[in-house]
């Protein structure tokens, strides 16, 4: 091609409007969900001991009580855990769009279950709905930045593969609003407020069937070029979509060189094994690092920081402000300075802020001024959290395996991630009875090893073709990339190698 000035993607209105609806009817879920608990809490606790005691005649037991709350809460990351076991036969069988689709079953269903758990007098109802609804978030959390990454022209992947985790951050942010106790956040108001879930999944079901499928499914899995050309077409604005195309079947070529890729065949792979290390430590990292402690320890943290009862919840609503706030950042900064440099900050400051949080913890009482540093650190803590570890795993997710791994990946990365977050939900409390301010240096040290591993191992994948980015893997894993039988040489080859 006599074109020598590659055009830059651009955000054309179906491109953003895909990544809106998609973002909106799947991850702002993920993200209510996950705090939608906490606030109304004492209320749902109340009326689980008032059902145990309606039907046995004999108050709940303590022991009890905070069993069947811990099941409450940690369903749902246990629902995730299964849910994300479902991505790779489900994006493959349905596409991507189509997952998100069925998907908005495991959504509705649960929303009417704890809508009308009150009036059924049943508290097992929310918990198999939470069941429910964490499968749903299971598949949205890992299925969302899939389809995003694959819409995208490769300058606008970083942008908006962070869409997904700031939609995630403002249905937290939602979630804390409603709980505030005169909106929802009340006897009256709770099993409403665990029902509007549906909302945005019954928008999504009305409104994404308008978009186009992932074009690189349709090409690569579907081997439809048609419809694949078509959708570029409209997700780019313009007609030559021929380059893009070429990219793909490229890829292609060289995939069926290698084979499909299950997950048993993707952890055996050596041209692979270096990418799957790094998103399973990524995954980790970013759940082991004590984020949801830290949201789950806020009210203690400001509680014992002479914060008033009554103010708390204004308090934790400004925690998820800043979250939403710094994602919107990171979405800014992703292009211009990478996806490493984020991760390395992210999990720096986070890692300084559990320091300096153990250390304000353990002086809290002897020192008048401490509790404002204690604040301080949490509200750091969550700033670093939210321009690294929490957006930048799953982008790099998408962008380190090709086609064919991809959703297999996926799935692994979901699995880690959603098992640690269960380990944590499960864990921390019993760990915050036993360390006290100190349980904040487990997560210090998960920090800093994450740090390093990301320091030594992990590349820069910033605008780079998915091709491209498994040769910068291949050396490491010690292999040669197949291109299949013509052996079409990258265009990269010629440039001089500065950009590495």
């Amino acid at each position: 091609s006599g074109d020598p000035v590659e055009r830059r993607g651009r955000l054309t209105l179906v491109l953003a409007l895909a990544t809106l609806v998609s973002a909106f009817g799947s991850s702002f879920q993920y993200g209510y969900n996950v705090a939608v608990i906490n606030s109304p809490a004492e209320f749902m606790q109340q009326f689980y001991a008032a059902t145990h005691l309606e039907r046995h005649g004999r108050p709940m037991e303590d022991n009890l009580l905070t069993l069947l709350w811990s099941l409450s809460v940690s369903m749902y990351p246990l629902g995730g855990f299964f849910g994300s076991l479902m991505v790779a036969p489900l994006v493959n069988k349905l596409g991507r769009k189509g997952t998100l689709l069925f998907n908005n079953i495991f959504s509705i269903v649960p929303a009417v279950m704890m809508g009308v758990s009150e009036i059924a007098m049943s508290y097992e109802i929310i918990i198999a709905a939470r069941f429910l609804v964490g499968i749903c978030a299971g598949l949205s959390s890992n299925v969302v930045p899939m389809y995003l990454g694959e819409l995208a022209p490769k300058n606008l992947r970083g942008a908006l593969g962070i869409v997904p985790q700031l939609f995630i951050t403002i249905g937290i942010l939602c979630a804390q609003v409603l709980g505030i106790r005169h909106i929802l956040g009340n006897s009256t108001g709770w099993t409403l407020m665990l029902g509007l879930t549906a909302i945005p999944a019954a928008l999504e079901l009305l409104v994404l069937p308008f978009f186009p499928e992932s074009p690189r499914y349709m090409l690569i899995q579907r081997g439809d070029e048609k419809t694949a050309q078509k959708a570029l077409q409209r997700l780019r604005g313009w007609d030559d979509v021929e380059e893009e195309l070429s990219e793909m079947r490229l890829e292609d070529q060289s995939e069926k060189a290698e084979g499909r890729l299950s997950v048993l065949s993707l952890l055996s792979q050596r041209s692979l094994r270096w990418q799957l290390v790094s998103i399973v430590v990524m995954n980790m990292g970013q759940q082991l690092s004590g984020v949801n402690a830290i949201y789950y320890y806020a009210n203690s943290i400001y509680a014992s920081a002479g914060v008033k009862l009554d103010d708390i919840q204004y308090v934790t609503v400004g925690t998820g402000a800043v979250n939403v706030f710094m994602t919107i950042a990171a979405v800014f900064i992703v292009e211009a300075s990478g996806r490493r440099l984020l991760l390395l900050c992210g999990f720096g400051i986070c890692c300084a802020a559990c320091v300096l949080l153990t250390v304000a913890l353990s002086l809290q009482d002897s020192v008048a001024w401490m509790p404002y540093i204690s604040i301080t650190c949490v509200i750091v803590y969550v700033i670093g959290h939210a321009i690294g570890p929490s957006p930048i795993p799953y982008v790099v997710t998408t962008e380190m395996f090709r086609q064919s791994a991809r959703p297999a990946a996926f799935m692994v990365a979901g699995s880690v991630h959603w098992l640690s977050n269960f380990t944590v939900g499960l864990v921390f409390p019993f760990m915050e009875r036993g360390l006290g301010a100190y349980s904040f240096i487990v997560f210090c040290v998960v920090c800093l090893l994450t740090l390093v591993y990301i320091w030594l191992v992990v590349p820069e994948t910033k605008n780079k073709t998915f091709l491209e980015i498994c040769q910068m893997f291949a050396s490491r894993n010690k292999v040669e990339i197949k291109l299949g039988d013509g052996e079409l040489p990258l265009k990269e080859r010629s440039a001089p190698a500065t950009a590495l």
